[in-house]
């Protein structure tokens, strides 16, 4: 059994396709499975971590404004389809299966050109544009929330499943994993990230977290910079002297973020759907300040579904401040009775299965 699995430019799209991968590969051990990403995105980096091959194409995405940033779009938008036909030629797999970001276009295209079945996966309510041009050549159609039907044309939606959004869980506990990370189980820990690529904002409001109640307080702090303004804020934090405090672990990217999820009491993130199906799966309680620079606005729609239900708190960037992060947190942490109450309301939104039933699907097209 060979297998391609294409998804990248931010872990919210290559952390599915591993997930998937590794659910696959956990049934069927001989199964031969590579990636097919771009040299730009997480994936170039994350993909070859876990083991997988990995090989690329040159993609890029449109502008929604007039620049000449969309002629080069366009020429990729062609010629990548052609580059990945020649990458699934030489591989010859029996399925194709997409997780989103711009290089699931020429993937899927081409081995539905090519009569090869395939499988994409929409991890958020609100379908990407990729997803969408691509349900139509897809075989099969994985979505994240009951809902996200109706933005799918009426001509596909025969192809649509709801599996929720592959999370694997790894049966660690909160206990595990603080041992894990040389944690006692009465120890304060927080946990922040912008994501894979990084947020200036969720950056700023980390650093200044930092200096006014983790380095004071002595507690212990992990924070992901993320790609994007790595150099920036790794100066900022040496100027500050975050690397010489011993409570204090800043790094460009979590590779084990299962095992500090599981360990955190508090965790400040995006609220992409991924990082929301994670906090559900692992109950753990969250403040959330969703990106303002997404389609729809679906973060803050997704964040405050979740915060409706007593199972995070959530502000937007534009009414956060420092004081109020500070103070929300504190209060988080002098208070386990409220977060417990979090961690049990946000694992009511959690879908246990959901990689499991994505791989079935997937797998079901073989027959």
């Amino acid at each position: 059994m060979k297998i391609i699995l294409c998804g990248g430019g931010t872990s919210g799209h290559v952390n599915p396709a591993l997930n998937i991968a590794k659910t696959i590969q956990a049934r069927h051990p001989d199964a031969e499975i590579m990636f097919i990403g771009t040299k730009r995105g997480i994936e170039s980096t994350l993909v070859p971590k876990f083991g997988y091959k990995i090989d690329f194409v040159e993609v890029s995405g449109f502008s929604r404004k007039l620049t000449l940033k969309n002629v080069k779009a366009a020429w990729h938008a062609l010629t990548s389809v052609s580059e990945a036909k020649k990458i699934i030629k030489r591989f010859k797999p029996d399925l194709v299966i997409g997780t989103g970001g711009y290089v699931s276009w020429p993937t899927v295209k081409a081995a539905s050109k090519l009569g090869i079945p395939t499988l994409i996966h929409e991890q958020n309510a609100f379908p990407g544009v990729t997803t969408k041009m691509l349900s139509k050549y897809a075989n099969k159609v994985c979505i994240s929330f009951a809902g996200s039907e109706k933005f799918f044309d009426e001509a596909v939606r025969d192809k649509l499943i709801l599996t929720g959004n592959p999370v694997i869980i790894d049966g660690m506990s909160r206990t595990e994993a603080r041992a894990k990370l040389g944690l006692s189980d009465t120890e304060p820990y927080i946990l922040s990230y912008g994501g894979s690529m990084g947020a200036d904002k969720i950056n700023e409001l980390s650093f200044a977290l930092m200096e006014s109640l983790s380095v004071p307080q002595n507690i212990r702090h992990t924070h992901a910079i993320g790609r994007v303004g790595l150099e920036k804020f790794s100066a900022l934090a040496k100027e500050k002297g975050f690397y010489n405090c011993s409570n204090l672990s800043i790094d460009e990217y979590i590779y084990d973020m299962p095992v500090h999820q599981a360990a955190a009491d508090v965790i400040i993130c995006r609220a992409g759907a991924m990082t929301l199906s994670e906090l559900a799966i692992r109950g753990r309680a969250a403040v959330l300040i969703p990106s303002p620079y997404v389609t729809e606005d679906h973060q803050y729609k997704n964040a405050r579904l979740i915060a409706d239900a007593g199972a995070a708190v959530v502000f937007r960037e534009s009414e956060i401040s420092t004081k109020l992060l500070s103070d929300t947190v504190s209060e988080l942490l002098s208070n386990p009775n409220k977060r417990r109450r979090m961690e049990e309301s946000v694992k009511s939104f959690a879908m246990p299965d959901s990689v499991e039933r994505i791989a079935d699907e997937a797998l079901a097209l073989l027959k």
